[in-house]
């Protein structure tokens, strides 16, 4: 690595911490690009900190593909831990992972822009090793699947047999269909039909 290239790398950091510094003074966190366990983190700190400054709304900004799947129970189980009210607002698409964390708010504060995308799905992973380990892997991702679609059925209103029939395969959604489904209270198309 140049030295032109460490300077960049340096200056892609200091901008990154200058906009994470004033999004947190304006209550508002971004979930951008792949679940994981840094983010969780990040995003638990976050709200931590502001729950801590004042009980006013926190807004969320979703667009992600999903991924680590407790990353995202983290993150959902943080948003109703605080006693702030967390908005949340769903942009670009909103799948797998993310919808958990979508649906940690209260019906009335998730938002969705009007070109987003949802896709809910049941989980997926890969279990290698002696065939014991791999039954045992097999039987916490059934468990898993369950407790993912009972989480969606309880925070849409549809039936748990109904998101279990959705979830068999890769059930895409746009904005006006996720709120037809109960994922989504409102489409807003700027940040005033939220404040």
């Amino acid at each position: 690595m140049t030295m032109k290239d460490t300077e960049e790398k340096g200056k892609d950091k200091d901008r990154d911490a200058g906009l994470a510094g004033r999004l947190l003074k304006v209550r508002t966190i971004l979930v951008v690009g792949e679940i994981n366990q840094k983010l969780a983190q990040q995003v638990m700190g976050q709200l931590v900190v502001l729950d801590q400054e004042s009980n006013d709304p926190i807004t969320v900004f979703i667009n992600s593909q999903g991924g680590h799947v407790e990353s995202g129970d983290t993150i959902y189980d943080m948003i109703k831990f605080v006693r702030s009210p967390v908005r949340v607002v769903g942009t670009g698409w909103v799948a797998s992972a993310a919808i958990t964390i979508f649906l940690g708010a209260k019906k009335e504060n998730r938002f969705s822009l009007p070109n987003t995308r949802f896709l809910i799905h049941q989980p997926s992973g890969g279990a290698f090793g002696a065939a014991a380990d791999i039954q045992i892997e097999a039987e916490e991702i059934v468990k898993m699947r369950q407790r993912i679609n009972e989480i969606i059925a309880s925070e849409t209103g549809q039936e748990v047999k109904r998101v279990e029939n959705d979830t068999e395969r890769n059930f895409w959604m746009s904005a006006e269909e996720a709120k037809g489904y109960g994922i989504v209270g409102k489409i807003i198309a700027n940040r005033r039909e939220i404040e």
